[in-house]
């Protein structure tokens, strides 16, 4: 079974971001959209609904607490929560704050990212909204 198409124009920024990342891969383990640096760590999980909506999940152990505040933000199943994990969930119709969760996206890639790719790496420019249509 394959992982639904993401698309949600956020959801699609965020999968274009993460994919710039160095040493990033795309895999799909449990029918969603992984990111992986190097094809071991998992820095960001997406998933698309059927109805255009996708949720995103992101390790964020510095943040999550500002995170959680966010609507459409609550914490990760599976035991993941605890770590910092924060799954964020919005509509088709939804605007996420796609500038906040691309620096969310930053953070979750350097929390797993070993210490010399992260300081070869600059942080990335922030995706800008585009204009409906």
């Amino acid at each position: 079974m394959s992982a639904p198409p993401i698309k949600h124009v956020d959801g699609k920024a965020l999968r274009s971001t993460a994919l710039a990342y160095p040493q990033t891969v795309e895999d799909f383990p449990w029918n969603h959209h992984a990111y992986k640096i190097a094809g071991k760590k998992v820095f960001l999980f997406l998933t698309g609904f059927a109805d255009g909506g996708f949720n995103c999940t992101m390790k964020l152990p510095y943040r999550h607490e500002e995170a959680l505040r966010l609507r459409g933000a609550a914490p990760t199943g599976y035991g993941m929560a605890k770590s910092g994990w924060v799954t964020f969930t919005y509509s088709a119709r939804a605007k996420p704050p796609i500038t906040k969760l691309t620096d969310y996206l930053d953070e979750s890639w350097r929390a797993v990212a070993p210490a010399k790719l992260s300081a070869a790496h600059p942080t990335p420019a922030v995706p800008k909204r585009r204009k409906a249509t």
